[in-house]
């Protein structure tokens, strides 16, 4: 069974395609079959992966997959291949999606629909939220179920993490569904008091029931971007490959509790 993680904050500039890139990698690393999903209509995502063609691509794309029913079934057609993992990309045509899908039949479940017609098997399947909560993030929560949230170690994050998660609640609440959040990643972690102050808030207020991660500011994260991979497939080293493993092992013990959940 695939497990599905949703990677999400509606606050921009914490690096969250980023981590949802590494976290991919990181999988894949460790020998698993990955999906990685862009649902952010930026396409930062696909730009991030080397597939920039893809974003401009003609249709079908994600924007008809999701708006058209009978399309659901071509969802396999958009993957592409890259070298570390599977990829369904974002299209410049999704920035139309977010207000069609408002007055759309079952608007919030399109892409736990078109999932379904996937042939693939994958171990895991990554996906890059939209910057924002609408109904794009919406589809990405219900379809995925889990979620790891990136975060910036600074006070603006502590409201955008209520946001999150009251939406998450209410999600929750009006269907009758368990979202579960997997843990949460400090990003771009910055030497100094305020990225001190706030890291001691997120294991104070989060690591009772979720990790806490912390990936620290490096120029080798953003090298490995501009050539269109993860970090593990970046040919220089760098000290946070053993944090975004270690956040691979956890999502591997989640899956495999999952799994045993479901033979009981």
């Amino acid at each position: 069974m695939t497990y599905r993680l949703a990677v999400s904050n509606q606050k921009g500039g914490v690096g969250k395609t980023t981590v949802a890139i590494n976290v991919a990698g990181a999988l894949a690393e460790r020998g698993h079959d990955v999906l990685f999903v862009d649902l952010d209509p930026q396409g930062h995502g696909t730009e991030g992966l080397g597939l920039e063609d893809a974003y401009d691509a003609a249709p079908p794309s994600m924007y008809d997959v999701l708006l058209d029913l009978d399309a659901q079934s071509r969802v396999g057609e958009l993957v592409v291949a890259h070298e570390e993992f599977d990829v369904l990309p974002a299209n410049i045509d999704m920035f139309n999606a977010e207000p069609e899908l408002t007055t759309a039949m079952r608007g919030r479940e399109r892409f736990s629909m078109a999932l379904e017609e996937l042939d693939a098997d994958y171990d895991f399947l990554v996906v890059d939220c939209p910057p924002s909560l609408g109904n794009l993030t919406d589809n990405a929560l219900l379809a995925c179920r889990h979620v790891l949230v990136p975060a910036q170690a600074e006070g603006t994050s502590i409201r955008a993490l209520e946001i999150l998660f009251d939406q998450i609640d209410t999600l929750e609440d009006s269907y009758e569904v368990d979202i579960e959040d997997v843990g949460l990643v400090a990003n771009r972690v910055e030497v100094d008091g305020e990225a001190r102050e706030m890291m001691d808030w997120f294991r104070d207020t989060f690591e009772d029931r979720i990790p806490v991660w912390e990936i620290r500011k490096r120029v080798a994260l953003k090298r490995a971007w501009n050539e269109g991979v993860s970090i593990f497939a970046h040919e220089e080293s760098c000290d946070m490959e053993s944090v975004l493993l270690d956040v691979a092992d956890h999502l591997e013990t989640l899956a495999e509790r999952r799994v045993e959940a479901e033979v009981r």
